[in-house]
């Protein structure tokens, strides 16, 4: 196999699911927060080449943390909430030169949340939202070129995150004795957006630390600065009555191999972290958020034919934290620490196919 062959692999693997962020569970992370779909494209697309992916992720959440220790008697007393989310983003990125690339993100999605708590506290119903989310649209620049991005190269990029999606979505509950069907406002966790424009600060990289394998690493930090977006919470608490709008962050890294042998396929193994701060960087913190992390294990694999590349991510949590929120501590006193729970997945299925449209296609194209 070509060197440029398992770099191309390489690139498109990564990079085409990169940063494909998702809520596992409660502690709500949007999916593609970051825009690392786009990095590495631009490195290896031509000027005015494309590239089109596609990437689906689900993930049931059940697990309930209260800091970083497990409620075990969720389970078995049934009183557990359960987030069933489908995630489908449609991401196209253009090659400007080799080194300058831009990405456009349109999400969608599908969400279902079963609990006792939100209805009449003793029959479990499901409460449901679907449709557009949060768009993001950003550009990236290689920081290395031609022989001097041989061994590896690191990106960074900026973008901006759009509230198309839908933060006051709503569904029927059935409260109180009589199990009255009411309509109201579903659970910050499967809100469609967050109802804030977002700036997003992103890096990525690749290195070659030998033959066919690959050091990987990017992250990415979305500042969110309004502080509340009105949606109501439906919580007891005056404080908590709406719901905040949190800056998100993320992180990782791993090695990547590419298989000699079988063209076309790699495989992978890396760690990430990925979350909700407790304070955001910029503007206020207050309104209701379960901020949180879930440090995860990664394995992947992916095969490449062609201009098409198709890539499974498996994500597997190892520690979750959910971490005391600002709202919390307020209501906290000397004789009583409050300090919110939230249900997080075991792991989560994440699917990408990718394809390239090199240059001449379009040309073609164009032709006709």
């Amino acid at each position: 196999m070509k060197k440029y062959s398992i770099l191309t692999l390489f690139i498109l693997t990564f990079y085409s699911a990169s940063f494909e962020l998702y809520a596992q569970g409660c502690v709500a992370i949007r999916q593609f927060s970051g825009l690392g779909n786009a990095v590495g494209q631009g490195n290896i697309l031509n000027k005015g080449e494309w590239n089109v992916s596609a990437n689906y992720r689900y993930f049931k959440s059940f697990r309930h943390f209260r800091g970083t220790e497990e409620e075990h008697n969720r389970l078995t007393d049934h009183t557990e909430v359960i987030n069933k989310q489908h995630g489908l983003d449609i991401n196209i990125s253009y090659a400007f030169s080799e080194r300058l690339y831009g990405i456009v993100s349109l999400p969608l999605q599908y969400n279902e949340r079963s609990s006792l708590y939100e209805h009449n506290r003793t029959d479990r119903h499901t409460s449901y939202s679907k449709g557009f989310g949060d768009m993001r649209i950003g550009a990236g620049y290689w920081l290395l070129s031609g022989e001097k991005a041989q061994k590896g190269n690191t990106a960074i990029g900026l973008g901006i995150k759009f509230p198309t999606g839908d933060y006051a979505a709503t569904s029927t509950f059935y409260r109180g004795p009589e199990s009255t069907p009411t309509e109201m406002t579903v659970d910050q966790s499967i809100q469609l957006g967050d109802g804030g424009t977002g700036l997003i600060v992103d890096f990525q990289g690749l290195w070659n630390i030998g033959s066919t394998n690959f050091w990987y690493y990017d992250g990415f930090y979305m500042f969110n600065p309004k502080e509340t977006n009105g949606t109501l919470t439906n919580r007891s608490r005056p404080n908590e009555a709406i719901m905040s709008v949190p800056d998100q962050f993320a992180l990782r890294t791993g090695v990547f191999h590419a298989f000699e042998k079988i063209h076309g396929l790699g495989a992978s193994l890396g760690g990430r972290v990925e979350g909700i701060p407790v304070h955001d960087a910029f503007g206020g913190s207050e309104g209701f958020r379960r901020p949180g992390y879930i440090i995860s294990v990664e394995p992947g694999v992916s095969y490449m034919l062609g201009n098409v590349t198709g890539t499974l991510n498996v994500p597997i949590a190892l520690f979750r934290n959910r971490t005391q929120s600002v709202t919390d501590i307020e209501n906290s006193t000397p004789d009583n620490e409050v300090h919110g729970d939230a249900a997080f997945a075991d792991y989560l299925i994440n699917f990408t196919v990718a394809v390239r449209i090199p240059k001449k296609v379009k040309e073609v194209f164009n032709s006709l």
